[in-house]
């Protein structure tokens, strides 16, 4: 199916060029949460109006990133990736020059979910423009350094806005307009030859999929704002799972699909995805509790907050590059194990030192759990996407990636009630025990710890604004956190070794992608 991979060096050009494209989608995912205070006091939002600037954000992109799948093998996928980088930075363009007054929190939160629209069009295209020019046994190496680079952007997100915002809050959008020129020039400089399959759009699966996303992840989203206890809450998540139950039984009756169903049928394809889903329960909200508990219990600068996410990555970069090596060795079942169990290994001795509340004694248990998800990360998504080359890669892509921001919002969601829950529970008893009547400790904890769960923990003003009793009681809830990362990769780890099969992929699927097809194609003259 795939085009013919190009040459040495043009290869790893069109590599960079695809680096630079998603590299503002990485960025954004972290970066904005840095400026919320400033954003919020300076455009006079809402409680709720600041929320929505970031989840407009990311509830678009999981929404339509299946639509942006399909999008690419039937338009093509360097248009795809072209289209994407400008609405992408148009949009930032947009968000940075959000007005004052009565506009601004439509405008912002408007322009934030185009934001998420075009990097949900731009994200499938650019890996499948990777997979098309690498050949079968050297796409590891190659998406190595894709998730790798490209994932380390997400911590250098916090660092950026720390020092950016402190010019103004709206430099934070504009830094994707000189990514985004980067990005255009080497794609037209490299120009990567990719291969598409014409067909009709799928639009009643498109209302389906996008509804069923859209609100499962709003229902996760508002867990920690309207509580469990909300009926909506369960409502929405319900309605959202019955959306993609309707989906996936209409995809089967469909000529054209928007997914072929059918593809969850390769065994490897639905293991892995089973494995990226479980271990992005911990791999996004990690940046959002790590980044609390810095700057909560350690007393940090939201700054200093950001650095201590880059030890997180320098794990993750190394482990990803010698995980991507072996997968093209000797398949993914290795890489992936070890990463799972890695990972829990170092959550749980980061569980057991963050009570220490030293960075010191902590910063090596933060390299190995990065250094865990680096090593599993990358095989498991290429190992995805190599299974289902037959089928089309920005599709099963689009798909891959739902997987991973659906998961990545429940899991904010779940371990954010876990959080909740175990502060509220120590803050009462350390109120009590410093003279409080329970009822009203058990109040006065409860209005705190959603004081925290709502803001974030962002803008804490250092360790002498924090009472002891609170720092001390929120490691102590982190800790709870941490152990349950351990335990979810724990269980990673155990689907890996049952589901996977030893070995480098078969032969016959490279075969495969070699097989004339009806196409069009995007060439390089």
């Amino acid at each position: 199916m795939a085009a013919a991979p190009t040459g040495g060096s043009s290869r790893y050009l069109v590599l960079a060029a695809m680096i630079f494209a998603v590299a503002m989608t990485f960025i954004d995912q972290t970066i904005v949460s840095i400026a919320v205070p400033n954003i919020q006091y300076e455009l006079k939002l809402t409680s709720t109006g600041v929320q929505w600037a970031v989840n407009a954000y990311l509830l678009t992109l999981a929404a339509f990133f299946a639509f942006g799948g399909r999008l690419a093998d039937t338009v093509g996928h360097r248009r795809m990736v072209v289209l994407g980088v400008l609405v992408f930075a148009g949009a930032s363009a947009c968000c940075g020059l959000t007005p004052t007054g009565s506009l601004a929190e439509a405008w912002l939160i408007t322009f934030r979910a185009v934001q998420g629209f075009g990097g949900a069009i731009m994200f499938p295209a650019a890996l499948a423009i990777v997979v098309q020019n690498f050949a079968l046994r050297e796409r590891g190496r190659a998406l190595a350094l894709f998730f790798g680079i490209a994932g380390g952007l997400t911590a250098i997100g916090p660092v950026l806005g720390g020092y950016l915002t402190e010019w103004t809050w709206r430099a934070i959008f504009w830094v994707n307009l000189p990514v985004a020129a980067v990005a255009l020039v080497l794609v037209a400089i490299s120009k990567p030859v990719t291969e598409s399959r014409p067909a009709p759009m799928d639009y009643r699966g498109l209302a389906l999929i996008a509804g069923g996303v859209a609100l499962s992840v709003f229902g996760f989203q508002q867990s920690q704002v309207w509580d469990w206890s909300n009926p909506a809450i369960g409502l929405c998540i319900a309605a959202g799972a019955g959306l993609l139950v309707v989906f996936a039984f209409v995809e089967k009756r469909t000529a054209s699909p928007l997914i072929k169903v059918d593809i969850f049928r390769i065994r490897a394809f639905t293991v892995q995805n089973l494995v990226l889903g479980i271990s992005m329960l911990v791999f996004v909200p990690v940046f959002f509790f790590s980044s609390e508990y810095a700057q909560i219990a350690l007393g940090d600068s939201s700054s200093e907050a950001g650095v201590f996410l880059l030890w997180f990555f320098i794990g993750f970069v190394i482990a990803s590059q010698i995980g991507g090596r072996m997968l093209d060795r000797g398949g993914a079942k290795r890489p992936v194990v070890i990463g799972c169990v890695l990972a829990a290994i170092g959550f749980h001795l980061w569980a057991g030192d963050a009570t220490s509340l030293s960075f010191g004694e902590q910063q090596w248990d933060v390299v190995l759990a990065g250094a865990g998800m680096g090593f599993m990360l990358s095989p498991a998504s290429t190992d995805a996407v190599n299974r289902a080359s037959r089928l089309s890669y920005g599709e099963a892509t689009g798909i891959t990636q739902t997987v991973r921001n659906y998961a990545a919002s429940l899991g904010l969601a779940v371990l954010g009630t876990v959080l909740v829950t175990d502060l509220r529970t120590r803050l009462t008893d350390s109120l009590v025990a410093q003279g409080l009547p329970h009822d009203q400790a058990e109040a006065t904890a409860a209005h705190l710890s959603q004081v925290q769960a709502q803001s974030g923990g962002g803008g804490s003003g250092g360790a002498a604004a924090i009472p002891q009793f609170f720092r001390d009681d929120f490691a102590q809830a982190t800790q709870t956190v941490f152990h349950w990362m351990s335990v979810i990769m724990a269980v990673a780890a155990v689907v890996a070794i049952v589901g996977l099969r030893g070995g480098v992929q078969a032969e016959v699927a490279a075969a495969d992608e070699e097989q004339p097809l009806p196409s069009g194609r995007e060439g390089g003259a």
